[in-house]
C-alpha cells in the first residue's frame, strides 16, 4: 500500500514536472514569435528596464564586491604560500568571471527581479486584468511579456558586466588589505592571464540565465490559479525553477565550451 502510494506521488511529480516544462517551452515560442515583426510598447520596456535593473545595482555591487573578495581570501594564503602571488588574479578573476559572478547574480537576479515579476503578473491574472486586455484585443503576451523577457535579459547582462568589474575591484581590495599583496601585482595578474573568452563565458550565460529567468517568472504569473495563496504559491514555483534552471544551464554552458 505504501510502495503503491509512493509510485502514485513519483508519477504525478514526474507528470506536474512536464507539463510546468511544456508550458514554458509554449510560453517561450509564443515571445519568440512575437518578435516577428518586433512590435514592442516602448513605454512598458523603458519602464521595466528601469525597474529591473537601476533598482537591482545596489544588491549586485554589494554582492559582487564580497564575492571577488572571497575568492582571493581563498586562494591568497596559498599562492603566497607558494610564492606565487602573480597568479592571485588569475585565480580570482577566473572564477569570477566565469562561474560565480553569473550565477551569483543570476540567483539574486531572480531573488528580486524574477520573483517581484511573478507576484505583479500573478495578481493582474488573479483580479482579471489580463482578461481584460483580451477583451480590448490586446494580446498579454505581446503588451506585457515581451517586455519583460527583454528587460530581463539585458539588464542581467549589463549587471553582469557591472558585477564582473566590481568583483575584480574587490579581490584587489581583499589583496592589498588582508594579505598585502601590491595593486600592480595583481593588474598585471588580471590582463597577463584573463583572455576575453573568460569575460564572453560569463556573458553567453548571463543571456540564457535571464532569458530562463525571465520565461519561467512570466509562465507562472500568468498561469496561477486560486487567489491570493496561488500567487505565492505562484512565486515560490517562479524561484525554484529560475534556480535550477540557472544550475541546469550552467553545467551544460560550461560542458560545452571546455569541448
Amino acid at each position: 500500500m505504501i510502495g503503491e502510494k509512493a509510485i502514485h506521488n513519483v508519477g504525478a511529480g514526474a507528470v506536474r514536472v512536464a507539463q510546468e516544462v511544456g508550458g514554458i517551452v509554449v510560453l517561450t515560442w509564443q515571445v519568440l514569435r512575437a518578435l516577428v515583426p518586433p512590435r514592442i510598447d516602448r513605454r512598458e520596456l523603458f519602464k521595466n528596464l528601469y525597474k529591473m535593473g537601476n533598482k537591482s545595482v545596489p544588491i549586485v555591487v554589494l554582492t559582487a564586491f564580497f564575492a571577488g573578495g572571497l575568492m582571493t581570501l581563498q586562494a591568497g594564503p596559498f599562492v603566497k604560500k607558494l610564492g606565487a602571488t602573480s597568479l592571485a588574479g588569475w585565480g580570482a578573476g577566473y572564477a569570477v568571471l566565469r562561474e560565480i559572478g553569473p550565477i551569483l547574480i543570476g540567483l539574486m537576479f531572480s531573488g528580486r527581479v524574477g520573483a517581484n515579476n511573478t507576484a505583479e503578473l500573478a495578481t493582474m491574472t488573479v483580479t482579471e486584468q489580463l482578461d481584460g486586455l483580451r477583451a480590448l484585443a490586446i494580446d498579454p503576451i505581446k503588451f506585457l511579456v515581451v517586455p519583460r523577457v527583454i528587460a530581463m535579459v539585458v539588464m542581467l547582462v549589463v549587471l553582469t558586466v557591472l558585477g564582473d568589474l566590481v568583483a575584480l575591484l574587490g579581490s584587489s581590495v581583499v589583496a592589498k588589505v588582508m594579505l598585502d599583496i601590491d595593486w600592480s601585482t595583481m593588474y598585471y595578474s588580471f590582463v597577463d592571464n584573463l583572455k576575453p573568452a573568460d569575460f564572453l563565458t560569463g556573458i553567453y550565460k548571463s543571456i540564457a540565465f535571464g532569458g530562463s529567468i525571465a520565461v519561467s517568472s512570466c509562465y507562472f504569473g500568468v498561469t496561477v490559479r486560486g487567489g491570493a495563496v496561488g500567487v505565492g504559491k505562484a512565486v515560490n514555483a517562479a524561484v525554484v525553477a529560475a534556480a535550477v534552471s540557472i544550475m541546469l544551464l550552467d553545467f551544460f554552458l560550461t560542458y560545452l565550451s571546455s569541448h
